[in-house]
């Protein structure tokens, strides 16, 4: 084999393995951003009640039943609060790559009196890290009890759509609908909902991923 033949043997083989390896890495690429993750607090950490009985698990189900290739990672830890969540998320998106990230937090810093500029920040950072990601971004919204203050109220239930508008991301109006106003639905401290209230928490995030259908029902994510 004479050197121009060598050199063009060369060539074929290196396109031939950078072919392969774009395709490897498209196939995984796709593969891992079948994945949704949940980032939040007790609420959706199965606090107080069974294991597997939470409102994650229910959206687990949905998408199995209706055979779609989606799995839900659920990152959330009782008691974690925006800056928690900021502190964590670069390195699950790195892992997990999600090609949806849902977040509910906000709630514990309001329940501390923590800054709502503070909240804002870090929320408006955790949507900036995931869209960057690639990934798409749903917001849950939040309330608190009007004993914390009216401005301080007002202020921290804006935080959420003002949020939505600004990232053009979607939003889960009050993840807390048909709850807050049920007894029955809460736990012995009044404060997490239980095991009754889960079926409520799932649609109201399933009403808000309408927006998504499309791709969850897709045999290939984008």
């Amino acid at each position: 084999m004479n050197q121009n033949n060598l050199l063009t043997f060369v060539s074929e083989k290196a396109i031939a393995i950078g072919l392969f390896c774009l395709l490897i890495s498209f196939v995984t690429s796709a593969s891992s951003n079948s994945t949704i993750l949940v980032l939040g607090d007790s609420l959706s950490a199965e606090y107080g009640i069974s294991r597997g009985s939470g409102w994650v698990k229910l959206l687990e189900g949905q998408l199995q039943k209706q055979g779609s290739q989606w799995t839900v990672f659920n990152a959330s830890i009782s008691g974690e609060t925006s800056s928690g969540g900021l502190a964590r998320i670069s390195n699950l998106l790195q892992q997990k790559k999600p090609g949806i990230v849902m977040l509910e937090l906000g709630a514990n810093d309001a329940l501390r009196g923590l800054s709502i500029d503070q909240t804002e920040k870090n929320l408006s950072k955790m949507i900036q890290l995931s869209k960057k990601s690639g990934a798409k971004v749903l917001l849950f919204g939040m309330q608190i009890p009007p004993n914390y203050g009216q401005d301080y109220t007002k202020k921290f239930k804006d935080l959420y759509p003002k949020l939505a508008i600004q990232e053009g991301i979607e939003l889960v109006p009050f993840f807390m609908a048909g709850v807050v106003s049920q007894a029955d639905l809460f736990q012995p401290d009044n404060i997490h909902p239980n095991e009754k209230a889960q079926a409520t928490l799932y649609k109201n995030v399933w009403g808000a991923m309408a927006p998504y259908q499309s791709l969850l029902n897709s045999k290939k994510a984008d």
